[in-house]
C-alpha cells in the first residue's frame, strides 16, 4: 500500500501543483490588468489636468487680451477728451481775446469739460495707479485753467495782457501733464517711443 499512497500523493501534489498554477496565473493576470487599467485612468487624469491647465491659461490670456483692449480703448477717449478740453479753452480764451463768439466757445468749452470728466470717471475703475496718478495731475492743471479761464465771462476790460498770460500758462502747465498722462498710458500699454 506504499506505493498506492506515494501515487496518490503524486497525482495530488501533481493536481494541486496544477490548480494553484492555474490560479497563480489568474491572480497575476488581474493583478497585471488592475495595474493597466490605473496606468490608464491616472493618463486620462493627467491629460484631463493637463486640458484643464491649458483652458485656464487660455482664459488668463484672454482676460488679460480683453482687459488690455478694454484699457487700450479707454486711454484712447481720455486722451482724445482731454486734448479737446485743452483745445476748447483755448478756443473760449481766443474768442474772449477777439469779443466774438463767446457764447458759442463757453458752450463748446462746457462739453469738453463734460466729456473728459467721464472719460476720466471711467480712467478711475480701469486704469492702474500709475496712470491715474498721470491722468489726476491733468485734470488738476486742466480744471485749474478752467476756473482762470472761467473767472472771464465777457471780455476782460483790462486789456489783452491777462489772457495772453493765460494761453502761456495752458502751454508751459497744462500741454506738459498730458503729454505725460500721453507717456504713461503708452507705457501700461506696451507701446514704446
Amino acid at each position: 500500500m506504499g506505493t498506492a499512497w506515494a501515487g496518490l500523493l503524486v497525482a495530488v501534489v501533481g493536481v494541486a501543483g496544477t490548480l494553484g498554477a492555474a490560479l497563480l496565473t489568474q491572480n497575476r493576470a488581474d493583478r497585471t490588468k488592475r495595474m493597466e487599467l490605473q496606468a490608464a485612468a491616472e493618463q486620462r487624469r493627467e491629460e484631463r489636468d493637463h486640458a484643464e491647465e491649458l483652458l485656464r491659461a487660455e482664459q488668463a490670456r484672454q482676460r488679460q487680451s480683453e482687459s488690455l483692449e478694454r484699457r487700450r480703448t479707454c486711454y484712447i477717449t481720455l486722451n482724445t477728451t482731454a486734448r479737446q478740453y485743452l483745445t476748447a479753452m483755448t478756443n473760449h480764451l481766443h474768442a474772449l481775446q477777439r469779443g466774438e463768439d463767446v457764447d458759442a466757445s463757453l458752450k463748446d468749452l462746457e462739453t469738453g469739460r463734460f466729456s473728459f470728466r467721464d472719460s476720466y470717471a471711467e480712467a478711475q475703475m480701469i486704469a492702474p495707479d500709475a496712470v491715474l496718478r498721470a491722468a489726476s495731475a491733468a485734470k488738476k492743471h486742466l480744471n485749474t485753467a478752467y476756473g482762470k479761464l472761467r473767472k472771464y465771462g465777457t471780455p476782460p476790460s483790462a486789456g489783452d495782457g491777462e489772457l495772453s498770460f493765460l494761453e502761456e500758462e495752458f502751454h508751459q502747465e497744462v500741454w506738459p501733464h498730458l503729454g505725460e498722462m500721453k507717456r504713461a498710458m503708452r507705457a501700461d500699454l506696451g507701446v514704446d517711443d
